[in-house]
């Protein structure tokens, strides 16, 4: 990646954290008349080329919606080349994350996923788990709903058994009860193939999240529309239910 990719973004326009909705696979393969699991192979291409490209622009955070709760009433034929291509991902390309500083790490109902796919999650999770350059997160077997269904209940536990009082139950304490307890929430979201909506993603999390939808299918996802998307997000103005004059105040306080 040149230097000219990035000159027009400041530093501080940047994203620290990018999440993805990866929408497009099965209508890329249908409009060039392959079987949708084609579709997906070349989507792994793309998650590849968005990973390296997010690395090199020095991006701290990148979610990928990889397979949601939902995905597992898809036919089983689809069902079951996605886990393989799962598989395939993580032991193909584990040396290269940890070669690139990239820390691999996963978020949903994982026992949900193949036992032979949970052991090669682990085993390249453990690989990068000392790399501290990037953190990539897979969102495997996930659903927002299922994920705060999921905190509600830890959190209702622990009120049952006297570690913590309904009174000291805060933001905060929800959040660190949910499956991404220690990071960051989402700055910008993207979602590719123009469908406008989240999909059950990340719904607490992306509270405040810019939002830039491309009407690129994921398999085209390529290094041009990251970069036009980061240019969209560096436009915005990040308010956070306050004034544009009480922003401006507070950049000259501080």
């Amino acid at each position: 990646m040149t230097i000219e990719d990035t000159s027009n973004i400041p530093k501080e326009k940047m994203p620290n954290h990018l999440a993805v909705i990866m929408d497009g696979n099965g209508r890329w393969a249908k409009s060039k008349g392959l079987p949708r699991l084609e579709g997906h192979r070349r989507g792994a291409k793309a998650v590849r080329e968005v990973v390296e490209n997010c690395r090199r622009l020095g991006l701290r955070y990148l979610t990928l919606f990889s397979f949601s709760t939902e995905n597992w009433h898809r036919s089983e034929k689809e069902v079951s080349g996605l886990m393989k291509l799962f598989q395939q991902y993580l032991e193909s390309d584990t040396q290269n994350l940890a070669k690139n500083g990239i820390r691999l790490r996963a978020v949903g109902n994982l026992e949900q996923l193949p036992k032979a796919v949970r052991e090669s999650l682990h085993a390249s999770m453990e690989a990068t788990s000392c790399c501290e350059g990037m953190d990539l997160i897979l969102a495997l077997s996930y659903g927002g709903r299922e994920e705060i269904v999921q905190a509600t209940k830890r959190i209702a536990s622990r009120v049952l058994a006297g570690e913590l009082s309904v009174e000291e139950i805060s933001n905060s304490t929800f959040s660190k009860n949910l499956w991404t307890e220690d990071i960051p929430d989402p700055d910008l979201l993207v979602r590719t193939s123009g469908e406008m909506r989240i999909s059950n993603f990340l719904l607490w999390q992306l509270a405040y999240s810019e939002i830039v939808v491309t009407e690129k299918l994921w398999p085209e996802f390529d290094r041009a529309t990251l970069l036009e998307c980061l240019k969209v997000y560096a436009g915005r103005e990040r308010r956070f239910g306050l004034t544009s004059e009480q922003i401006a105040k507070k950049v000259v306080e501080a």
